[in-house]
């Protein structure tokens, strides 16, 4: 993908941009976000799927699908008729 010579002027570029004294700090502020992000995404897969999410399987009206969940609503069917 990049070449030695790429990576080195990339990395004069940043130094020139952000200093020597700022990198260190960048580089710790960045980890806490990676750390707090691999940390919540774990507790969302602890969690499992949300209550109306895939858990559930989608009714069938009259030949549409209604995603909308278990009170209705959603698209009307497609010959205009009033849903019972």
């Amino acid at each position: 993908m990049f070449g030695l010579s790429e990576l080195a002027i990339l990395l004069i570029v940043i130094l020139i941009v952000f200093g020597a004294k700022k990198l260190p700090d960048l580089a710790r502020n960045a980890g806490k976000a990676a750390r707090i992000l691999k940390s919540e995404a774990k507790a969302m897969k602890a969690q499992g799927p949300p209550a109306d999410g895939p858990g559930q399987p989608p009714r069938t009206i009259q030949g549409q699908v209604d995603r909308s969940g278990p009170q209705g609503g959603g698209t009307p069917p497609a010959d205009g008729a009033p849903r019972p």
